[in-house]
């Protein structure tokens, strides 16, 4: 029986721990940034409406909005980034999220969707209120407007609140199918 000298499994085992070294005394993961799992603009659809288009000044109206993921599992964390802008965009109203809402993290899997609504007040042309002509939607944690998506506004003007605010508000993201 021949005898296999100790040196080579040492020799072997020693090379197999420096390959795993990082060379960062083991802190690699400890500084690595998460990588995000939050929806990418270029991987999702959106699609507005239909609406329940508010008739008359005074009414109240509902603008659905849906988002479909079309890529790998993603997150929205918080509320849509949503703005409604003027004529030639020389003006902008952030929309609010609707009082007492609270946004909730969804993960949306490949062909997953989820739906958030607008809801706003029509307005009467000349009396403060805002004379929108599109609707700016973004992800959660988008920082710009290559992200942006531009909807087309059709439902009239959005009434002037007393505060110098407009009455239009986003709810929080609501999971959709099954």
């Amino acid at each position: 029986m021949r005898a296999t000298p100790i040196a080579v499994p040492a020799f072997a085992a020693l090379l197999l721990l420096t390959a795993c070294d990082t060379g960062d005394g083991g802190r690699a993961d400890a500084d690595a940034k998460p990588r995000s799992t939050a929806c990418s603009p270029g991987a999702v659809d959106m699609e507005v409406g239909p609406a329940s288009v508010a008739p008359a000044a005074g009414d109240t109206g509902e603008v659905p909005v849906s988002v479909t993921n079309r890529g790998a599992p993603c997150t929205l964390d918080g509320f849509p980034e949503v703005r409604l802008a003027g004529p030639a965009d020389t003006s902008a109203v952030e929309v609010r999220p609707t009082e007492g809402a609270r946004a909730q993290k969804l993960t949306l899997a490949k062909g997953g969707s989820a739906s958030f609504t607008l809801t706003y007040e029509r307005g009467t042309p000349g009396d403060g209120s805002f004379d929108a002509e599109h609707l700016r939607v973004g992800l959660p944690g988008d920082t710009g407007d290559p992200g942006i998506r531009t909807f087309r506004w059709s439902y009239g003007p959005v009434a002037a609140e007393v505060s110098g605010g407009h009455k239009v508000s986003v709810s929080a993201y609501q999971q959709a199918g099954d």
